[in-house]
């Protein structure tokens, strides 16, 4: 029994470390707004996080994202690394990538941005975050968007 027990404490010792990096699962909605107009968008995405120590953490996002407007048929999809430090249950962090294009007529832009995830308990969290779409020959776009998701 006694070798059981130091064996699954050991066992605990080296897992639980791998166990601090977690994948994520989130819906999100938001506002996209520029050039004097603004459109709904809405989308979800698929990450993975790598912690860096107690406090910080590094990771990768695979994301689809859709401009409500009848002349935006496509999705967007974004490939988005972020880095950032936790808050005892939240994560601050900055993000950037690349996100192809919305529509038939636009191009793929670069992005970056800035967001906050809580955690709301049972693996759930809510975000809150702010991207800067840079669009080739001028009219950038920025989007204010929340997320709800869950992490593994």
């Amino acid at each position: 029994m006694r070798l059981f027990l130091i064996s699954l404490a050991a066992t605990f010792t080296v897992v639980t470390p791998a166990l601090a990096d977690e994948a994520r699962v989130e819906a999100r909605g938001g506002i996209a707004f520029g050039n004097g107009e603004s459109e709904f968008l809405v989308g979800g995405a698929v990450g993975y996080d790598f912690d860096l120590g107690d406090a910080a953490f590094v990771g990768a996002e695979v994301s689809g994202d859709k401009i409500l407007d009848s002349n935006a048929g496509r999705v967007g999809v974004g490939l988005t690394g972020r880095v950032g430090v936790r808050l005892g249950n939240g994560k601050l962090y900055a993000n950037g990538g690349y996100t192809t294009k919305f529509c038939s007529s636009c191009d793929g832009t670069w992005h970056a941005g800035a967001g906050y995830e809580h955690g709301l308990g049972g693996g759930l969290y809510g975000k809150v975050e702010y991207r800067h779409y840079l669009v080739d020959g001028g009219g950038d776009i920025d989007a204010v968007g929340i997320g709800l998701g869950v992490k593994f």
